[in-house]
């Protein structure tokens, strides 16, 4: 026996069908759209910090990794100036001093953590320049080393002191935070834009269709 179905009924089974589609789609969006794929391990500087000649100043940093740590990871702690391949003035394994720092660095930093301070005492003008942090540590697969992009940038200024005033020398001034956020947005805001953006897309396009089922269920109710 054929099963008979009319046309009223098919066009709100047909209705029924496309809003499922229509709201797998746009699930599936929205687990996708405004989130691009980032580097799975990197190094957190400041991008700029401001310290005075003769002061102190910390540069804060962290790292992450996707790689799962061997037995002995053997983590070391490496950092360069001035340029992305500058001199290394700092390792702390082979406990190496840049004659340029030598006594003026001091890193605050656990072997196993991921986080730690780089201190640079004494402030000279020579100072000024860009700090580039680097990791090395052992993981199942080997031996892993990578180090920050950009750096942080060191802008020091002259000790000033008006006659009578008491020299002060402060440590230095961060201008940044932690993460490097040179031409970024705010993720918060830019993932709740994508959010409000994928709403009222499917509010735009489910709504017609709630209306066309609504007026086919009216048509097919019994007349009173």
């Amino acid at each position: 026996m054929a099963l008979l179905v009319s046309l009223p009924e098919q066009n709100l089974a047909m209705a029924w069908i496309l809003l499922l589609l229509l709201s797998a789609a746009c699930l599936h969006t929205g687990n996708s759209l405004g989130y691009p794929k980032e580097y799975d391990y990197g190094v957190n500087q400041p991008e700029h910090l401001t310290g005075i000649q003769g002061g102190s100043i910390e540069i804060p940093f962290s790292f992450y990794f996707p790689w799962e740590l061997a037995k002995d990871p053997n983590m070391s702690i490496a950092w360069r100036w001035k340029d992305f391949f500058g001199e290394a003035i700092y390792n702390s394994t082979l406990l190496l001093f840049h004659e340029h720092f030598k006594g003026r660095l001091i890193l605050n930093w656990t072997q196993g953590e991921t986080s730690g301070v780089l201190r640079i005492l004494n402030l000279k003008k020579n100072d000024q320049s860009t700090y580039f942090g680097r990791v090395f540590l052992q993981t199942t697969e080997g031996m892993k080393f990578w180090q920050s992009m950009l750096g942080t940038k060191l802008i020091i200024h002259a000790l000033t002191t008006t006659p009578g005033s008491p020299s002060i020398i402060p440590s230095a001034i961060p201008t940044a935070g932690l993460e490097d956020t040179r031409d970024q947005r705010n993720p918060s805001l830019l993932n709740l834009g994508v959010m409000v953006g994928m709403v009222m897309a499917k509010v735009v396009v489910i709504m017609p269709l709630c209306g066309w089922m609504i007026f086919l269920w009216w048509k097919q109710r019994p007349a009173e």
